[in-house]
């Protein structure tokens, strides 16, 4: 997968959440994570990180919207439920992205939306856990972008690449 992404939060308030959201980032290959006007209990959240991101990919702690410095090209992808943000199923992810959450009890800020190239929702009934959200998201992005082939029509999948030879539902395999 050609390009890059972070991912992270803006207020964030339980180190646990951090933590997992930091964990999944690592597990999906984002090249860093940060974290915006963070508790501050919360600037040690990677101990809660069991896959010990921190050590593994750069960690960004900012006091503010106005100190968030992306890398040039970086698009800014708002992840919350507002009116007009586009669903995620049908979101074109951007080659460079950074990808913002908001807090555990509340939503992105007026200042982070206004920075925002894109926001995003999720096609939930109400909102979820900050670090399933940004799991998702992440697994969306990885989905679309990944070069992966297209499902089959049927349900099940094609063990193995998909190639010729391979092991079709209701026949045997040879031994």
């Amino acid at each position: 997968m050609r390009g890059y992404f972070a991912i992270g939060s803006e207020r964030i308030s339980k180190a646990m959440n951090l933590g997992a959201l930091m964990r999944t980032a690592n597990a999906f290959g984002a090249s860093f994570v940060f974290s915006i006007d963070a508790e501050h209990e919360l600037r040690k959240a990677y101990a809660a990180d069991t896959s010990k991101t921190a050590g593994q990919i750069p960690y960004y702690q900012y006091d503010s919207v106005d100190e968030l410095n992306l890398p040039r090209g970086c698009q800014l992808v708002g992840i919350e439920l507002t009116d007009d943000a586009v669903m995620l199923p049908t979101f074109k992810h951007p080659m460079q992205a950074a990808y913002i959450l908001g807090p555990e009890k509340g939503n992105l800020s007026d200042a982070i939306l206004a920075r925002c190239d894109h926001v995003v929702k999720i096609p939930t009934k109400f909102c979820i856990n900050v670090s399933l959200a940004g799991a998702l998201v992440m697994y969306d992005r990885h989905l679309s972008l990944g070069g992966y082939a297209p499902r089959p029509i049927m349900p099940g999948g094609i063990p193995g690449d998909g190639k010729a030879g391979a092991h079709v539902p209701g026949k045997d395999r040879k031994k």
